[in-house]
Order: C-alpha cells, then structure tokens, then sequence
C-alpha cells in the first residue's frame, strides 16, 4: 500500500497558533504569513492551567481567578487577532482552562484544524532537566502536522517567508514514506528545490564506503511518488551525528524549512536532550515541521511502521 497524502496538510485551511502569554512574536510573525498564504483561518489558542490562575488577597489568602485569568489572557490575544484582521487573515482568540498539552490536542481534533503553529524558547541549562514540556508533547503527539519555531530561527519577513529549499530528514528507507510523499508535496507546491537527506549514526558503521552511500542517494530518490517528474529534488547520504549533518547541510546554502519525523523518545533521550528532532529545532535557523506517530500510525499512510531507532528520535525541550 502506498503512503497517502491528505490535501490539508500542505495546503492548511485552519492553522491553530498554539500561543502563549507573553506571546512569542517571532513564532506569531510566521504563524500569520501562513495564514495570509493559505488564505486560511488563524486560531489564537491559549491555555491556562487552572492551578496557576491564582490571586493574592490584602489578607495574604489565595484564591483561584479562573474567570481573570482567561480574560487577561483574551487581552493579550485580541491586539494580535486584529494585527491578522487589518492583513487578510480571518482570525479569532479561544481561551481554555486546562492542560496545554490535552487542550491544544483535544482542539486541534474537535475543530479540525489542518495545521499547529508553536515557538519554543531555549530553557537554559536548567531547563534540561525537566521532562514532559508543551511543545515536545504536542509535536509527538498531534493529529496533524506541527511547525515549531526554535529559538535561533530566523525571521523570514525580510524574504515574505518564501520556502525556496526543504531539507527532509529520512530515518527509514521504506519504500512508500509518508514524510517523503509530505516533503515532495511541500516542495511541488512553492516550486522550491527538495533534498532528501539520510544519515547513517557513526555507532552504527564505522565506514561507509562510496559506493554505499550513491546506492543510498538512488533509493531516496525512488522514494518520491511517482508522477512528480518536475520535481526539483536531490538526495545526499552521509555518515556521522544525524542532528549535526541535518543542521549544517540546512545552512549551507541555507534552507527555508525541514521536514522530520517525530518519532517517540526514549527515557534516556528525554532526560538528556539527545533526541535528534529536539537537537535540530534547538539549533535551526528556520523552522522545523514535524509529522508525529499518531499521523504515520494512520491506516493507509504506509504499509508497516518501522520500530522506533536511536536515528529520528524526539526529545524534550
């Protein structure tokens, strides 16, 4: 069975921008261009946890401002819905008390939004050390594909956001690739150049000959579907750390958006932050869309779900 496409998923009618408070400007910038080029719906989504919406009292008693603490946060969010409003861009604010994570996933189901928007900040050398954060949740989870805008990405409005080159990270050679067909569809709709990338971790082969990798290179490209003769694609395999290789060919020449696989983490990797799809949003200068295992477990997207590996892992951040 070959891997299917689902039309919105490049070509989002409603995009969801998964916002919080104060709000991340750089990720919101992006959010609205693609909004303004998708000619689609833009939802200001923000969540609060009902156990941090609280008020101190003169007397020094706490007591929960459940109903403040969503209308401050519809306050922060209105100047920036009427920013999208004035340039074309339908747009309106939803404020939920709850988990971020359960609230932004039950959403995105309930109101079928095509695509998720987040930014994330480095969280510092502390930061390491926690586990379970919003973005990385969401990312592995989401029943849609998910763009998030690390913190050294750089603003594309001084271009108008154009998506001229896609970097698609490729961890299993399967013939009907469902990030592959996603990347290629990407790609045929901006006109933009494709480069199908695969990485062999230096644990797993001390050498890799020449020849391995032309071989590899050939069976990347018979991983785009079959039809798109006008597609402007190239394919690359190389040996090394799987994070480093995708971030350095991304700048060099530089790339205005990658395509990964958000695998499940390990333990280890989350703890640590080893993953490859946290090292590489952590380090990007553009953004990163990811498509989760809830979406390549769909039936139909491809034939047999490869194990999870140490090569495309997500890790927290």
């Amino acid at each position: 069975m070959k891997a299917t496409w689902k039309p919105q998923w490049t070509r989002p009618a409603t995009i969801l921008f998964a916002a919080t408070i104060p709000v991340n400007e750089k990720a919101f910038r992006f959010a609205l261009a693609e909004g303004a080029e998708h000619k689609a719906c833009l939802i200001l989504f923000n969540a609060y946890d009902t156990m941090m919406a609280s008020t101190v009292q003169a007397s020094g008693i706490v007591y929960y401002d459940f109903d403040g603490a969503r209308l401050e946060a519809k306050r922060s969010l209105e100047p920036l819905a009427e920013r999208a409003r004035r340039g074309g861009v339908p747009c309106r604010v939803e404020v939920r008390s709850g988990l971020p994570v359960d609230e932004i996933l039950s959403f995105a189901r309930e109101f079928a939004v095509d695509r998720i928007v987040m930014g994330t900040r480095s969280p510092g050398t502390l930061g390491k050390l926690f586990v379970g954060s919003v973005a990385e949740e969401v990312l592995r989870k989401s029943p849609v594909p998910v763009s998030v805008i690390g913190p050294n990405a750089v603003d594309g409005a001084h271009r108008h956001y154009a998506i001229r080159r896609i970097l698609c990270g490729v961890s299993h050679l399967t013939p009907s690739s469902p990030v592959v067909t996603f990347a290629a569809k990407l790609a045929q709709q901006h006109k933009a150049r494709l480069t199908l990338m695969h990485v062999i971790p230096e644990q797993t082969h001390t050498t890799v000959s020449i020849e391995t990798e032309v071989e590899t290179e050939h069976e990347l490209l018979t991983m785009i579907p079959p039809g798109m003769t006008d597609l402007d694609a190239e394919a690359m395999a190389t040996s090394g750390d799987p994070a480093n290789e995708i971030l350095y060919r991304a700048r060099s020449p530089l790339v205005d958006l990658i395509v990964l696989s958000a695998h499940d983490a390990s333990m280890l990797e989350s703890v640590s932050r080893n993953g490859v799809v946290y090292k590489v949003i952590a380090g990007a200068e553009c953004p990163v869309l990811t498509l989760s295992p809830a979406i390549l477990a769909l039936p139909g997207v491809c034939k047999e779900q490869p194990e999870p590996t140490e090569t495309y892992l997500a890790g927290v951040f």
